[in-house]
């Protein structure tokens, strides 16, 4: 199969010195305010009104970032819908005749976002901050080439551990290690049927065995855990619970809970999915001004350094996180993925894991 690499391994000092941008989990359903009409004036800023931001990612910090753009913008209200990532596109395409969201930020990374773009869910925006980005910066994939959606941070798929539970010597280094007999029963993934997170892994691992290997690898895989919980951070969670030995999740949910004192950490597999994670503006959302100025939001430094913050690595070069991650050291583990092999079979991949394990 012929594979399109996403990273090279000049990219991470080339992106980071290049790369400017200037200006620049709760329960489903949360807000940061309550809704206004807008359309008025406020301290010489037009009022944006309510805003419907839908995202898979960690309700507390989107809802950081919703109200802090809310202390930026007077008159405006950011109502965070929080769901998977696959939930969330399943109800878009539902309200497509009726958008109600404005903005969709997250997604375990830019995959689901190629495969929306043609189900007419999303559409282009160029922020001005950003408008001479190009599409592809020393090898990796930093925007849509119509700017349906464009990278807010990268994310870095692998294993959360328990550091009271597992030895140093006995932590799996590839995504073959999770065989072992030895993690029967002590392993936790997210349901790709409704995590982004999971999805990746399923596609990233059928792009490099085949389906025939790639499904005899998930057959072994699903029964080695001890449950397949529908939430991309649930797996996390058990972990830093002692309810299971090693999570698959991203990086950042891993130092997350670190940093609130769980006794967990993370490992970067041998070759592993490394990908920018995008914001887009929602096809014929009920407040385009809004999903647009909190999309420029997003990418500005504030907006970088709430990502920062919250462990995430931001795509930013001026902004520094708390993570202990950079570009420069997770590049060398980026595995090669075919994109157009993502857009022609994510549906397909959805369905046969529903028929195969559900």
């Amino acid at each position: 199969m012929k594979k399109r690499n996403w990273f090279h391994g000049v990219a991470a000092a080339a992106l980071l010195t290049s790369v400017v941008l200037t200006g620049c989990s709760s329960s489903e359903g949360s807000s940061t305010g309550s809704p206004t009409t807008g359309g008025g004036e406020a301290g010489g800023k037009k009022e944006l009104g309510s805003i419907a931001f839908y995202s898979p990612e960690t309700p507390d910090m989107t809802k950081q970032m919703g109200q802090a753009f809310e202390k930026q913008n007077p008159g405006s209200s950011v109502n965070v819908q929080y769901a998977g990532t696959n939930v969330l596109v399943n109800r878009m395409i539902a309200e497509k005749d009726n958008p109600m969201a404005d903005l969709w930020y997250g997604g375990g990374g830019f995959l689901p976002f190629e495969s929306a773009k043609d189900k007419g869910i999303i559409t282009s925006y160029t922020p001005e901050a950003i408008k001479d980005w190009p599409e592809v910066r020393d090898g990796i994939k930093i925007r849509d080439k119509d700017w349906k959606w464009i990278g807010a941070e990268v994310f870095v798929l692998g294993f959360v551990y328990n550091t009271d539970l597992v030895k140093p010597e006995d932590l799996p280094k590839t995504w073959d290690d999770l065989l072992d007999p030895k993690w029967k029963g002590k392993i936790q993934m997210p349901n790709p049927a409704a995590s982004g997170t999971a999805t990746l892994l399923v596609l990233s691992q059928l792009m490099e065995k085949g389906d025939e290997a790639g499904w005899a690898y998930f057959e072994k895989l699903v029964d080695q855990m001890s449950a397949i919980p529908d939430s991309g951070s649930a797996p996390t969670k058990a972990v830093a619970k002692g309810e299971a030995l090693i999570g698959i999740g991203f990086d950042f949910m891993a130092y997350e809970n670190k940093a609130k004192g769980e006794k967990v950490d993370f490992i970067v597999p041998e070759k592993t999915p490394i990908i920018v994670n995008p914001v887009s503006l929602v096809e014929g959302g009920p407040n385009p001004d809004g999903g647009k100025a909190l999309i420029d939001y997003l990418l500005s430094n504030e907006g970088q350094q709430t990502l920062a913050d919250w462990y995430h690595i931001p795509i930013s070069k001026d902004v520094q996180s708390k993570t202990p991650l950079t570009l420069e050291k997770v590049i060398p583990h980026a595995q090669e993925l075919d994109v157009d092999w993502v857009v022609q079979n994510y549906d397909r991949v959805r369905n046969e894991w529903r028929q195969k394990f559900q």
